[in-house]
């Protein structure tokens, strides 16, 4: 997962230089002596013998003139070929070229003064010719014409047509199509990325991974192959192009249904459908090696197949999954309103464009469909980080409260050692520390001077261990006798009374905001054991003019206690150990006193928590069910 990072750096990277590129591109095109050419003459012509080359027709009445956005119309059936005839511009420059964008055909030739001057021939079905052709200065308004081949129902002049400087249409030749090949490699790589991160996915996410990294490769392969760029500069690796744009656009469809069926849940009619298209897609990628094999003698039947019938397909795809995305948005789910976004934009430029593309009969290059596959790979790299993030909320979600459970562990286990401890010794060594005490009473009464402190000092010391027997003895045993109805003001009269002393010795007060009506059920000795000695800590943490504030309320079936002292404080790691056994921040402590306080509030179905500072202060927050309600359950 550290690698999610760096893919998305590298993807908006590429996605920026991509733009730098296209801004470029446009900066390229209103350069002032680059001159567009809008309109020519066009003249149908049927196939010559074979072995030999068409000529220039000579003028006549059959030249139609045709627009730069016109579609060519009324074409033969019998006609494979056209005539293009245009008048250059002035030409200025020392340099001078005519681009041609886009012209349609396999077999393409360019006469000037009668003199071929360019051809082209593909072995393979890709009609796309960009073409640069020099020129000089004296050519200004001379005719070129154009005679062009095709197979396909596409023939003529597609796009723009500039004469300029040669270097500058260069510039824009190269710099129209780089954009593609940037975008195109970019998704291409982060489909690789994403697939070796797969690896250390478990087997429950692998699958829509695998499908997300599968919709992400096709796009980019459908990109970089549908580009003019590599068939310009790269054409004899032509026919390995064009199979590796099918078998992407067999691709996409399937693992696309099956991206969105894992997004969104089990749809009956988009898994239906995702079916069909795998089966369908298979059988496009059998009709695509049986025409290789067969040299192209099925490409008819194969065309219909691959582009006519699976655009069909593929737009009915983009509006199921456009409907169903949009049904889970209303819901209210997150994941799937940015899905929508994202796949809005794909869907709504794709399917405008393969309309457009089916009503100008293929006179038409889609370029629109890339930006609106930037947003959709962008939500969807999206919603697989917020998942990710989700998931390593909840890996440390779960680490925490791993390691709560874990010391919580220790801290029973501690707790019954100390209790099997307590029962089995406690009665026994209370008894002669009894008589002990009482011999030493008679004693002290008969002695005089230092013996007699002495035994004063030896008394105090018993009566300390039998206060620790006590605290033995209360942790052993903390179920109570007498349960009762314990009014909490009451109870905090009666404390405040014993503690305030003691307080007041220290230079402190003790603020009580408890209402009347708040009550649990307890004992009330070992109540009030608990609380004083939550307070006496307070009041020995206190400096100069310290004060304790203890305030009380209910919430639900639940009341809080809050004791907040302005005190010392403690730091993280003496806040984890309290209540442990024999643990005390006191020079004199026996590391007892928290922890029978913490076995009577447990006791009582209660539960206590700390928080405090070091410098600033202790607030203690005590919960108990209130009277009349079921034990709230520990978490």
């Amino acid at each position: 997962m550290k690698y999610i990072p760096k893919i998305a750096v590298a993807f908006w990277f590429l996605l920026l230089l991509a733009a730098a590129t296209g801004s470029s591109v446009s900066a390229a095109g209103m350069v002032s002596n680059v001159q567009p050419i809008t309109q020519w003459d066009m003249l149908w012509n049927s196939t010559p013998q074979e072995g030999s080359l068409p000529k220039p027709p000579a003028d006549s009445e059959d030249w139609k003139q045709v627009g730069s956005d016109e579609v060519p119309n009324n074409r033969p059936t019998s006609s494979t070929s056209a005539w293009i005839r245009m008048t250059l511009p002035e030409l200025g420059s020392e340099t001078p070229a005519i681009l041609l964008e886009n012209v349609y055909g396999r077999h393409v030739i360019l006469y000037k003064d009668g003199i071929i001057v360019y051809e082209s021939f593909r072995s393979y079905n890709y009609e796309q010719n960009k073409i640069l052709l020099p020129l000089d200065r004296e050519d200004s308004s001379k005719k070129l014409y154009i005679w062009t081949d095709s197979r396909m129902e596409r023939i003529g002049i597609s796009g723009e047509v500039l004469a300029g400087d040669q270097r500058e249409l260069m510039n824009i030749m190269i710099q129209k199509d780089l954009f593609d090949v940037i975008l195109g490699s970019a998704f291409i790589l982060v489909a690789l990325t994403l697939a070796m991160c797969s690896t250390f996915l478990f087997k429950p996410n692998l699958s829509v991974w695998l499908s997300l990294c599968a919709v992400i490769l096709a796009i980019g392969l459908l990109i970089l192959t549908y580009s003019p760029f590599l068939f310009t500069f790269y054409r004899e690796y032509g026919e390995l192009y064009l199979a590796l744009f099918d078998i992407a656009l067999f691709l996409l469809p399937p693992s696309l249904a099956l991206f969105f069926e894992q997004m969104l849940g089990d749809i009956a009619y988009i898994r239906r459908f995702r079916k069909w298209l795998t089966f369908y897609s298979v059988v496009c990628l059998l009709l695509m090696t049986v025409n290789l094999l067969t040299l192209e003698r099925y490409y008819r039947l194969y065309y219909g197949a691959s582009v006519t019938m699976l655009g069909l397909q593929l737009m009915a795809l983009l509006i199921f999954l456009m409907v169903a995305s949009l049904k889970r948005a209303w819901k209210g789910d997150r994941e799937a309103v940015i899905l929508s976004v994202g796949f809005a934009c794909f869907a709504a430029a794709s399917i405008s464009e393969l309309l457009w593309f089916y009503i100008r009969q293929g006179h038409y290059n889609l370029f629109l469909w890339k930006w609106g596959v930037v947003g959709f790979v962008i939500s969807l790299i999206t919603i697989l980080g917020r998942r990710l993030a989700e998931k390593h909320r909840q890996v440390v979600q779960y680490s925490q409260e791993l390691e709560m459970f874990n010391n919580e562990l220790q801290r029973s286990e501690k707790m019954e050692i100390i209790s099997d401890l307590a029962a089995s010794v406690a009665h026994e060594v209370r008894n002669p520390l009894q008589v002990t005490r009482g011999f030493l009473q008679l004693m002290s009464g008969k002695e005089e001077g230092k013996n007699r402190d002495y035994l004063q000092i030896a008394l105090e010391e018993l009566d300390r261990a039998s206060n620790i027997i006590t605290d033995f003895l209360t942790f052993a045993k903390p179920e109570f006798e007498h349960i009762k109805i314990l009014h909490i003001d009451d109870e905090f009269r009666h404390i405040e009374g014993i503690i305030s002393p003691m307080a007041n010795l220290q230079g402190g007060k003790i603020y009580l905001d408890i209402p009347t009506d708040l009550a649990v059920k307890g004992n009330s000795s070992k109540f009030k054991q608990a609380f004083i000695n939550i307070i006496k800590n307070s009041i020995e943490a206190l400096g100069d003019e310290g004060q304790i504030h203890i305030r009380a309320y209910r919430t639900g079936n639940e009341v809080f206690i809050h004791i907040r002292d302005n005190g010392e404080g403690m730091d993280a790691q003496t806040l984890t150990r309290l209540g442990e056994p024999y643990f005390s921040n006191k020079t004199k402590g026996t590391g007892l006193g928290m922890m029978v306080t913490f076995r009577i509030i447990e006791a009582m179905d209660g539960r206590i928590t700390f928080t405090s500072a070091k410098g600033v202060g202790t607030e203690s927050t005590i919960r108990f069910p209130a009277a009349g309600t079921s034990p709230v359950p520990h978490s």
